[in-house]
């Protein structure tokens, strides 16, 4: 015999709520149907359900933080096989030794106008070498985005778009998003005049994601080694 129904507005209001938790726990089971690049940063892994998913476009936005995560992703990567990054002249080689990328196994494509960048990734997903593509934000149309989605998926491979705040059209594409906010800085030794400073404490606030609810977040030390 079914359950009777609440009887008043606040048991229904009650009932509503419980059901509600329950389904958002169960959606924060799931677990994610494709595989995924780690990062290597233990509690960015499990927010993102064990990393970047694979095949498809990620996001990382934010104003301070971001290449710090991106360095770390690629130095896992850089183990086992090829990244490529799309340099508008921004690119700092040194920093990314000193996250641990293995320089032979990355490819630095100049490119600097928003054709040049979609035709570089454009080539490298259909040549099918990289696992993870890295450019920056770039104003692009709609067909575009879905067009490098769809060779992102053929491909396999991880493209992460570096963004201050992404654009409605690349937001609509992108299976995964990711804000970084500074918390604070790190520092060795002593504050103030004699401290030396290690890194960034970061918050990685979950924007969209496939498998799990956005709004989750993370706190992350983005440490300079």
């Amino acid at each position: 015999m079914p359950a009777a129904l609440p009887a008043t507005q606040s048991e229904r209001r009650t009932a509503f709520a419980a059901l509600k938790a329950e389904l958002s726990a169960q959606s924060r089971l799931r677990e994610p149907t494709k595989p995924a690049l780690a990062s290597a940063i233990p509690d960015l892994d499990r927010l993102l359900c064990g990393g970047f998913p694979e095949g498809a476009i990620a996001t990382l936005e934010g104003a301070t933080g971001r290449w710090s995560v991106a360095a770390a992703l690629a130095a896992t990567t850089t183990r086992r096989g090829l990244v490529a990054i799309l340099d508008d002249g921004s690119l700092y080689p040194p920093s990314l030794v000193k996250a641990g990328v293995r320089l032979e196994r990355v490819i630095v494509v100049p490119a600097k106008t928003a054709l040049q960048i979609a035709r570089a990734v454009d080539i490298l997903l259909r040549a099918r070498i990289c696992r993870l593509v890295l450019m920056p934000a770039v104003a692009l149309c709609d067909a575009i985005w879905t067009r490098l989605a769809t060779l992102a998926q053929r491909s396999g491979a991880v493209v992460l778009v570096m963004a201050t705040r992404a654009g409605a059209a690349l937001s609509a594409v992108a299976e995964l998003r990711v804000h970084c906010v500074l918390e604070r800085a790190l520092m060795y030794g002593t504050h103030g005049l004699w401290g030396c400073f290690a890194g960034f404490k970061l918050a990685v606030d979950l924007r969209k994601h496939r498998f799990a609810p956005a709004g989750d977040c993370a706190h992350i030390d983005a440490v300079v080694r």
